[in-house]
């Protein structure tokens, strides 16, 4: 399913019929059960149940990884609430590695039998798994933690505010657009909170408290003349935050360019009126001419294109053909690390994972293996340094542990090697959007993200955007639309030219990247600063009914 179905199909009034039948997202709850807990000491006697069966039944290895996964929607379309949804989705999974290979089984029946049934199962299936196997699993060292915890490190937990004033705050929002033009306006507030616990033979028992949310809106315009239409999608970015998320602070507004922009807090209303403005000029916009242009790119834009073109060819089972089945595999092949001089972009490229940035979707204290998370280098001044690598994978690239970035999107699906937040450094020399702009003679300065398009193997692709706006002669000449940019990764990571330093740097974002069979989807932050690159292939997508 693609993300903006996805997207869709969970919010447009099919909400409470739909998350039933997904079993990531569970059971429908009334909201205010979403404020109780589970007492960590009995999801350690949980978790030991499991430890002790599994032993028992012959595994080396086992963990434990007990969730308790929540999930409201709040739905909204011009002057009405299209839906309000609560899920809640609680059990165990169990992981083990029995003659030297993995097995998993899931339970969400609570009860100390019923999880050591899930145990044995586990086992059983390893040794299964092993009959097949021509080579144990081999795990990274990892000590044991013993007994802590981790919070993210909100100021308001979203589940505790009135679903009343999300309904205003949403209302207000479509009424901004509407009175500003629009044709219709659809908007979406979504939080989720994940609590988790984690229980290994090494040792640990980590129990975790996550919040994510994201605030989002589409508003449309249509020409009455012409019946053609435009759209203008949020420019804001799901954080892992809590409400205070979308309590604006004048501090964090960045002025002074075609449209206001937000660093650590979002004003959902400010931008639905600039929104409504804004999809009126994309119906007068002039259609852009194909051509090479150097791009400015906004970080509310640039996250994706770093998502598909490094996110995701840096993923270490990806490289070795893990998804070759259904995602594809990946052109950053082990040949080019091991030289240690592959060129995949210019000197000012410096991309890092970091699994513990403050207000990332993918912070965490430790992953769904046990493993403290922390940052790494995977492109050092341009040359690949390194992948994205779990327990099981380190000793393939010569690693002496983990890079702590394994994940399961719920208790019922096996962990596995995912995403980290994975970002484009800022520059190092003091550098101003406008200033990069002065220096541009002929671009596009393009904001919000859009359609796009890439290979298998992420090489070879094709981006848009939701605002695009000329450049001559080092200012912004007015809007354009019909932009979408051509090139191959390599060919563009070396074109990178100049990167605005850290007083610009953003993050953007998305909840929903799969990956996986069965898919899983994960929430993955990407951050950056404004950043050009020049000489790039810009076609016209210009819709011809």
């Amino acid at each position: 399913m693609k993300r903006r179905n996805f997207l869709y199909l969970t919010g447009m009034g099919v909400g409470a019929t739909f998350l039933q039948g997904v079993p990531a997202f569970g059971k429908i709850i009334d909201p205010s059960a979403a404020l109780d807990g589970v007492d960590p000491a009995f999801k350690k006697q949980l978790s030991d149940v499991a430890l002790n069966a599994a032993r028992s039944k012959g595994a080396t290895y086992t963990d434990v990884r007990i969730g308790r996964y929540l999930n409201q929607f709040v739905v909204t379309r011009e002057d009405k609430v299209e839906n309000i949804v609560n899920t809640e989705s609680y059990g165990l999974g169990i992981r083990v590695i029995a003659n030297g290979c993995w097995g998993f089984a899931a339970t969400d029946k609570m009860d100390k039998d019923s999880i050591a049934r899930a145990a044995a199962d586990a086992v059983a299936i390893a040794k299964e798994n092993a009959r097949l196997q021509s080579e144990p699993v081999q795990l990274a060292p990892q000590k044991g933690y013993g007994e802590v915890s981790w919070k993210a490190p909100i100021e308001k937990n979203a589940f505790e505010v009135p679903i009343k004033e999300k309904v205003d705050l949403l209302l207000s929002v479509n009424d901004a657009a509407m009175k500003g033009g629009a044709s219709y306006v659809d908007s979406i507030l979504f939080f989720v909170n994940e609590q988790k616990y984690f229980a290994s033979t090494d040792g640990s028992y980590i129990d975790q408290d996550i919040h994510r949310i994201w605030p989002l809106f589409t508003i449309t315009k249509i020409d009455a003349k012409t019946g053609k239409f435009e759209t203008r999608n949020s420019l804001s970015a799901p954080r892992g935050m809590g409400y205070e998320y979308i309590i604006p602070r004048e501090s964090d507004k960045i002025k002074g360019g075609p449209t206001t922009l937000y660093r650590d807090r979002y004003d959902m209303l400010e931008d639905a009126k600039a929104g409504a403005i804004q999809v009126g000029e994309k119906l007068t916009a002039k259609s852009v001419e194909a051509g090479k242009y150097d791009l400015v790119l906004d970080p509310s834009h640039l996250w994706l294109t770093i998502h598909e073109s490094t996110g995701h060819p840096t993923e270490l089972d990806r490289v070795l053909g893990y998804e070759a089945n259904f995602a594809g595999t990946s052109f950053l092949t082990l040949d080019k690390w091991e030289s240690k001089k592959f060129n995949y972009g210019s000197k000012l490229v410096n991309i890092v994972g970091d699994k513990t940035q403050p207000g990332s979707l993918g912070a965490v204290g430790y992953d769904d293996e046990g493993v403290a998370c922390k940052k790494w280098d995977i492109i050092k001044d341009g040359i690949l340094v390194n992948y994205q690598a779990i327990r099981d994978q380190a000793h393939i690239i010569g690693l002496n542990e983990s890079q702590g970035c394994c994940y399961a999107d719920n208790w019922a699906n096996v962990q596995f090697q995912r995403m980290p937040n994975v970002s484009l450094q800022p520059g190092k020399t003091p550098l101003a959007p406008s200033e990069l702009i002065k220096n541009v003679e002929k671009g596009i300065y393009i904001l919000g993200d859009g359609s796009f398009s890439i290979d298998q193997q992420r090489y070879n692709f094709q981006f848009s955007g939701q605002l695009f706006y000329e450049i001559k002669e080092g200012k912004i000449a007015g809007m354009l639309k019909d932009v979408a940019y051509q090139s191959n990764t390599q060919e563009f990571w070396n074109s990178c030219t100049a990167i605005c330093d850290e007083r610009d740097y953003r993050l953007g974002g998305s909840f929903f990247d799969g990956k996986g069979q069965p898919e899983q989807v994960s929430a993955v932050s990407h951050g950056s600063a404004t950043t050009r690159f020049n000489g790039v292939n810009v076609i016209n997508t210009e819709r011809k009914i």
